[in-house]
């Protein structure tokens, strides 16, 4: 067991003993990475910043119910990629057609901001404003697989989804980005 683990294990029992302080450094350790994981599915700031707390306060109240098969931090991030996916379903359900989802918005290249590898990070941006615009099962896909991560296995379940139809959709998510990409080369 690494000292970083062993530290973590630490401050989850002072966590489980109700020490305000421990679960601040838990939050600051964690709570960027989480932030992220919430935006790159929710796609809005203030939703992302909402599901993060959420996610914190479910951790903390169900702090007992964690057994430690996998690390504190994909055991949190299962909670924030949950909350994630039940918040953007129920936003999209509430959710009338804003002008802002309407117009399209293009930036001046000029904005964007290159470093020694520019070109490779002009491409991975294009990637992730691609995805924006897939359809929300594939993009929600994509986004669980590619960049978080997970397996066909684990994004079966966590979409509530058949594993076959978790590997054709994923491939079809796939096809469909690199349509997208292509016509907008």
């Amino acid at each position: 067991m690494s000292h970083q683990n062993e530290h973590t294990d630490a401050l989850l029992k002072a966590c489980l003993e109700g020490k305000s302080t421990a679960q601040m450094e838990i939050y600051n350790r964690y709570y960027k990475a989480m932030y992220n994981t919430a935006f790159r599915i929710v796609k809005d700031s203030a939703e992302a910043e909402d599901v993060m707390q959420e996610s914190f306060l479910n951790a903390f109240t169900k702090l007992q119910t964690f057994k430690g098969d996998v690390t504190f931090g994909a055991w949190l991030k299962r909670i924030v990629i949950n909350n994630s996916i039940y918040h953007y379903k129920k936003q999209q359900k509430t959710r009338s057609v804003q002008l802002d989802d309407v117009m399209y918005k293009v930036e001046d290249n000029d904005e964007v901001a290159l470093n020694d590898n520019g070109y490779t990070e002009l491409k991975a941006q294009k990637v992730m404003e691609t995805m924006k615009s897939l359809k929300d099962n594939y993009r929600v896909s994509l986004t669980l697989h590619l960049i978080e991560g997970y397996d066909y296995e684990e994004i079966s379940e966590i979409m509530n989804i058949s594993y076959a139809n978790c590997r054709t959709t994923i491939s079809r998510a796939k096809e469909s980005l690199r349509k997208k990409l292509t016509v907008n080369a």
